[in-house]
């Protein structure tokens, strides 16, 4: 792999290994690479996932429905480590046929109901407690307006920027000047809106804020790709007062924390299976 101009073939042919963090896992064609089939809880809700920012969404969604009193919102969180190739079981797929975090099994229905993507679960999670998703109207638009803004976004924030910014095997200009303008005209997105509003569609705090904090909320307060600078993040005033408000939450807290097996040790909790488990780490 080098920086010289590329010339596509006619025909693209998979070449081991293409360079990058990620190479090992990077693969063209779907499905199970091994068996292995995976952990149940005592809990209605069975959750497969990693402290990404695609899993905190979800975590944090889990520990919010907890704090607002719903006890039957009880989960398991299990780690599935993506670097060692686990969301590629037997038993992952069976759950999540795109073989990426999070993926829900919801025991508490007869047969047990499979939900994957991250934006999916918000929305089923949000729907079957009645919290957090306005139940019709503007509201409800709007949130899921702003729900589908970052499930659209985020790909150029870290497959695109983050990709070529902090883990592709050689910098080129070309990719980070081309994802590093459309993530700051994200973020200039963001920052009008909350110019006028406390949370995303307003004064309520939904799930569409639990799917924009843990990657935009991440560039600002965990300097996300080690890019705050590059990217001058605390220029956008309002999403920085949003973002350290959320910080606050004390689900926020925990839900960042559930499934991370790496970073700072403060910050991992990388299985949950209680609110007990939050004391003890």
């Amino acid at each position: 792999m080098t920086d010289q101009p590329y010339t596509p073939p006619r025909v693209w042919q998979w070449e081991q290994p293409s360079g990058g963090r990620f190479a090992s896992i990077n693969r063209p064609v779907a499905g199970p690479t091994h068996e292995a089939e995976l952990p149940v809880g005592k809990h209605p809700h069975q959750l497969y996932s990693l402290g990404t920012p695609n899993g905190q969404k979800v975590t944090i969604l889990f520990e919010e429905l907890l704090e607002a009193g719903h006890a039957d919102a009880e989960y398991d969180a299990w780690p599935i480590d993506i670097m060692k190739g686990e969301q590629f079981s037997t038993g992952f797929v069976a759950i999540n046929p795109n073989s990426k975090i999070p993926a829900l099994l919801d025991r508490s229905t007869n047969p047990p109901t499979r939900v994957f993507e991250s934006g999916a679960i918000l929305v089923y999670l949000a729907e079957k407690f009645g919290q957090f998703l306005p139940a019709s109207g503007a509201p409800r638009a709007e949130c899921l307006s702003w729900l589908f803004w970052q499930v659209g976004s985020a790909p150029y924030l870290g497959g695109g920027f983050g990709h070529f910014y902090a883990y592709a095997p050689i910098k080129l200009q070309y990719p980070i000047d081309r994802f590093a303008m459309e993530v700051k005209r994200q973020l200039d997105v963001l920052d009008r809106n909350l110019a006028q509003r406390r949370f995303m569609i307003g004064d309520e705090y939904t799930i569409a804020d639990m799917a924009i904090w843990p990657w935009y909320g991440g560039l600002i307060l965990e300097n996300l790709y080690d890019a705050a600078e590059f990217l001058q993040v605390h220029d956008y005033k309002n999403v920085v007062r949003w973002a350290n408000e959320l910080a606050e939450r004390p689900a926020v807290q925990r839900g960042r924390r559930v499934n991370r097996i790496r970073g700072p040790e403060s910050l991992r909790l990388p299985e949950r299976h209680g609110p007990e488990d939050f004391l003890a780490s």
